[in-house]
């Protein structure tokens, strides 16, 4: 049953994971009237899969690329260092426990050329005002005796830490609806066309049948699906999806209070407040095939047995002591990479009022890229921070869309 046309809202924000809820909830705050859909249940998603780091060194995945992959990845250290402060600040700011803890981060080295592109990785980062450090074998055993003594050393960032996936959106959903946003769980957007005044028809397929929704503005914050919501429209965002694993030991007394990533290889572990070991570090997992061959984006990845055996050598050898703990479960995550592997965050240049949010590090940087972004849509004009992040730098991908 197809229910009638509202246009109540001021924005329609589909997906219902960290950077949907809590772009709501700023939305929500700064008087816009909020539609929220979500085809799962809140925090289905990447969201809620991933191990909970705050990572705001330059990541390995830039390093392995070579010093200009890493000049690169240096250009989001300024917003790490926004994102560091906006951490600090949100159990203050929700006004509820998050499971914050930011006590430090090592990023380790095996071999003396590892050591040579984390001091290259320092040197871009202290340049543009993040104080991270180098530290030697002899400084890093003092700082952390649990790892191995075999380690040549590690980069260090006081700011960085973990935090609880599991209960900062709900969080920042509960708080957006007590500000008058409207959430709508097991919901889709099935259909979306732009009207000849500019404004987006949505047809939204929920439990109670099919609405039509009118809105002037919509946030597409779906992760891996941001492409195929986009595509409704005829238009491209380059994203492709990353499918990964991450892992969980028993239960260990505290010995662990770092985030550890290595500078060389996959690796992040940290021991959480009940004492268990979060293990991943972007090892990929299998993605589900459909009968046809083609790739299952709708389905939970699986997991690649050798990857994983390959995770936890890298975990053992970094400490040792873990080789002692039993594994309880691995799951597996669908989140997204762009093209450059910086986030897509802002407005379409094609689709006036359309804005995508989506890419890598959404954990990390996903509350200050929604507040940046909220304020993008409530005052028409982008802050300065997310200009490297803008989709115009694919806008030639557009060239040939047919927009009213």
């Amino acid at each position: 049953m197809m229910h009638g046309e509202t246009s109540q809202f001021d924005i329609l924000i589909v997906g219902g994971g960290l950077v949907g809820s809590a772009a709501a909830w700023h939305l929500a705050r700064l008087g816009l009237k909020v539609l929220l859909i979500e085809r799962g249940h809140l925090n289905a998603g990447a969201s809620g899969q991933n191990a909970g780091s705050l990572h705001f060194q330059i990541e390995r995945r830039f390093l392995e690329q070579g010093e200009q992959a890493a000049a690169d990845g240096a250009r989001i250290v300024s917003l790490n260092r926004l994102a560091i402060a906006d951490w600090r600040g949100l159990e203050d700011l929700l006004a509820r426990p998050l499971d914050i803890a930011m006590h430090g981060g090592l990023m380790v080295a095996e071999t003396e050329a590892d050591m040579a592109l984390l001091a290259f990785k320092v040197e871009r980062e202290n340049a543009l005002g993040l104080p991270s450090q180098m530290l030697d074998g002899a400084a890093l055993r003092e700082r952390a005796p649990c790892l191995s003594p075999a380690l040549a050393g590690a980069a260090w960032l006081a700011g960085e830490g973990h935090a609880n996936p599991r209960i900062l959106v709900d969080a920042f959903a509960t708080g957006a609806q007590g500000r008058g946003a409207v959430i709508r769980v097991g919901t889709a957007l099935k259909a979306l066309t732009m009207a000849r005044d500019g404004t987006y028809q949505a047809v939204l397929d929920g439990p109670d049948g099919e609405t039509r929704v009118r809105v002037p503005r919509i946030l597409l914050a779906a992760g891996h699906w941001v492409p195929r919501l986009a595509g409704l429209l005829g238009l491209n965002v380059p994203l492709y999806p990353a499918p990964l694993m991450m892992s969980v030991t028993d239960r260990a007394a505290p010995t662990l209070p770092f985030l550890i990533q290595h500078g060389g290889k996959r690796l992040s572990m940290k021991q959480t407040e009940d004492g268990n070991f979060l293990i991943g570090g972007g090892w990929p997992s299998r993605l589900a095939r459909r009968a046809d061959g083609s790739p299952d984006l709708d389905s939970p990845p699986l997991v690649e047995p050798a990857n994983l055996r390959a995770n936890l050598e890298v975990a053992r050898r970094v400490m040792p002591a873990i080789a002692g703990q039993a594994l309880l479960r691995t799951w597996t995550g669908m989140t997204c990479i762009s093209a450059d592997q910086l986030p897509i965050v802002g407005e379409v240049p094609a689709a006036p009022g359309l804005f995508v949010a989506a890419g890598g590090s959404l954990f990390t940087l996903g509350p200050t890229l929604a507040r940046l972004l909220a304020q993008t849509i409530a005052d028409g004009a982008a802050p300065e921070e997310l200009a490297m992040f803008t989709p115009r730098r694919f806008a030639h991908l557009d060239a040939f869309a047919v927009l009213p």
